[in-house]
Formats: structure tokens, sequence, C-alpha cells
């Protein structure tokens, strides 16, 4: 056994699946880039203060999650458990937002570090990519993001998807909602203790996003959050419908999606993967209107969503459509005098022209080469012996059909393109 190992609730992306990943990264930023969104990458970790404001000092993320650290100023920072915070802190600091009239459209690829019970699809070190538009409160900003979403899913293969949206209205919704939702716990509140009962009268929406059984069953019958909606959160909720309607998005709208956060205003969403069993959520994101505000800058509406990456890849698994891995397009053996300078030069000249290939460098005999040829999963096989040294050619074998002919060492190539 080796005597190091990746952490507890980490794990190593190795050669045989990191095409896996770069098929869902390299998926993202096309799609991405076609909407007119640019890439923003952001430090790992970030002051700590900055997802106190953003997520909440009561959220469970800020008070049982975070790698929290002091660095050697004696400043706290914090290994950062999501990414909208600090695209939202980079697009302020850069001024990629602030101004009148000004949109921005960013997406990302990032780890995340939350401390948790290590599960299927859940990690101490997790990835997302993401995307976040800021600057318009205009409805069609929130049909551009799901939409967004939804084809990013569609793009990977996976073809079973339920989205979920929900409209969790202003501020005087969200109050008279919080009324509603304390008045109906109260019963079941009064038996736990304090800490919770501070935290769920803080912020009473986070109750809504529990798993504790006898909590869901006593919410079971609890007051929903549309039948608070102000009018203008109904007429934005309903133009958002219309416009994912006419994208051909199929959509069910469910009243008791919420996020518990204060800056979250009207539009909230979930897309399930249908194939993910109990842990059925792909994703969440929604319209922030009051972040960029609560992180120092001037009031902005936003909306954004962020996909977990191992989660992508499981539904994948479960629906088979995990892309094979691209081979590499020759292997060159070589046995003989001078063969191996040649297969060297052969290998430049193929790699400057674009194509990938391979070749023995610890001097193996023919067989164990055409054994390496044969792992290596090339589409063509070089061969270079004494024979073909001397009469300066190549045998190239087509591993898919079979077919094995002798050409000029300068027409290689030429007949690899062809």
């Amino acid at each position: 056994m080796p005597k190091y190992k990746a952490p507890r609730g980490t794990y190593d992306v190795v050669p045989e699946n990191a095409h896996h990943w770069r098929f869902v990264e390299d998926t993202f930023a096309e799609l991405a880039t076609s909407y007119g969104y640019g890439e923003i990458r952001t430090p790992v970790f970030e002051e700590t203060d900055l997802f106190v404001r953003s997520s909440g000092d009561t959220s469970e993320v800020v008070t049982k999650q975070m790698y929290t650290f002091e660095d050697k100023g004696g400043r706290s920072m914090t290994l950062k458990p999501e990414a909208t915070a600090p695209a939202i802190r980079a697009c302020l600091e850069h001024s990629l937002i602030g101004q009148q009239s000004q949109v921005a459209r960013v997406w990302y690829k990032t780890p995340i570090f939350r401390y948790e019970r290590p599960q299927k699809g859940r990690c101490r070190q997790a990835h997302q990519v993401g995307m976040e538009l800021v600057g318009s409160t205009a409805p069609a900003a929130d049909a551009e993001v799901i939409e967004m979403t939804v084809r990013f899913y569609q793009a990977l293969g996976i073809k079973d998807l339920k989205v979920l949206l929900n409209s969790i209205g202003r501020d005087a919704t969200r109050a008279a909602y919080r009324d509603a939702i304390m008045s109906h716990v109260q019963g079941w509140l009064k038996d736990q203790d304090d800490e919770f009962r501070v935290k769920a009268e803080k912020n009473p929406l986070r109750l809504l996003d529990t798993k504790d059984p006898d909590l869901l069953a006593v919410l079971s019958d609890a007051p929903i959050i549309t039948d608070y909606l102000e009018d203008a959160s109904k007429s934005h909720i309903d133009e958002v419908l219309r416009l994912l309607g006419a994208a051909g998005i199929e959509f069910e709208y469910e009243p008791r999606i919420v996020r518990g956060l204060d800056y979250y205003t009207d539009t909230v969403f979930e897309v399930q993967g249908m194939n993910l069993g109990a842990q059925s959520a792909l994703c969440g994101g929604g319209r922030y209107d009051g972040l960029v505000e609560a992180l120092g800058g001037p009031a902005t509406p936003a909306v954004g969503a962020a996909m977990g990456i191992e989660r992508a890849l499981i539904a994948l698994e479960e629906e088979g459509a995990l892309p094979e891995a691209a081979g590499i397009d020759m292997f060159i053996v070589a046995a003989g005098d001078g063969a191996s300078e040649q297969a060297a030069a052969l290998a430049r000249e193929l790699r400057d022209a674009g194509l990938s290939c391979s070749l023995d460098i610890d001097g193996r005999s023919r067989k164990a080469q055409m054994k390496l040829a044969s792992r290596s999963g090339a589409t063509w096989t070089a061969i270079i012996c004494d024979e073909e040294v001397s009469a300066n050619e190549v045998t190239l074998l087509n591993v898919e059909t079979g077919e094995q002919n002798r050409v000029a060492r300068a027409e290689v190539l030429a007949r690899l393109k062809s």
C-alpha cells in the first residue's frame, strides 16, 4: 500500500478518465462562448468575510463546511465553498459591472471546498462550471441562463432531465412568507434546541431546505410562497415561463423550490437528472438582485447558475453516455540499426503537422513494441526495422482495417492525411 493517499473526500483524475472531464469542461466552454460569455478565473481562497456576507452567517456552509485558516499576516482566509461570490467580487474589482446600462456575462470552471460527509457526487473538493449574467432586470436574462443550463446538459448527452422553476418574489413577498412559515412550524420549533430556534427565527426560509423527516412532515402542508407574490413578481415569472416555452424548454412550476439567502429575488430553478435516484439534483440557480450590493457594490441585478461536474459525470455514466477516449494517431515501432533515429525524426514531423504519436524510448524488442502499439489505441502503427531503414521506407499498418503497406519515408505524412 502507498504511504500517502489523496485526502478523504478528494480524489485524483488519472489519464484513463481525464478525457471525461475535458469533455464536460470543453462542452460548457464552447456553449458559454456561443452565448457571448467570457471566462473569469478567481483565486482558490478569498477573504472569509466575502462568504459570510454572501452565504449568511447562519448558513450551513458558513457554520459547518468552510475550510477557514489564518494566513501569516493574521488575516482570515477561506478556500472557496462556492463560485458566485468570488466571480461578483472580481467583476466589481475590475469594473466589469457598476456602470449604467452595462451588462456582464462571465463563465467559470473551478474547484470548490466544503467539509462534509463524502458520498457519491459529494466531495470535500468538488468542481463546478457556471455562469453569471450581471446588470439586467429583464426576464430574458433569467430565461437565457436557464436555457443555457438545459442546453449544456443536452449537449453532454443527458436526456432524462426535469427542470423545476419557482418565484420567491421580492422583499414584501419574503417578509410575509417568513411570517407564515414561522407561524406554521411554531409548535414543532418550540421542542428544538436554542441554537436551532435562533437560526430559524433569523431566516425561516432555510427550514425549507431541510432533510429532517420530522420537519419535512410538518412542512408538507405549509403555505406556498406563490400565494404571497407581488404583481411585479407575477409578471416577471410569467414572462420567464413564456420565453422558455418559446425556446422549447420543458419545465415544471414547483412552488416549494426556494433559496434561503436574503439576496435572492424572483426566479429560482433546479435541474434534476431522473437517473440519479434520491440525489437527483444536477444544479441550481436563480436571480440574486441583492448580492452585488451586499458585497459593497451598487444595487445591481444579476442571475446565474452553477453546475457540478461530478454530478454531470454520474448522470452520463448512468445513461451510458460517457465518451470513449480518443487514441493517438500513430505508434512508431523501431528496431534495428538507425531505426531509432528515423523513428524520432518521423515523430517530430508528425507532431509538427498536428498529429499525435508515441514511440518506445527504452530499446524494447519489436515484439514488445508491437504490444505497446496495440495497447496505445493508435489508429496507425508505423514499423521501421532493418529492411525499412535500408530502403528508406516505412511499413504502415492501419489498425482498424488490418491493411499493411510499405511506403516511401517521404510519403508517410501525405498518406496519413489522405
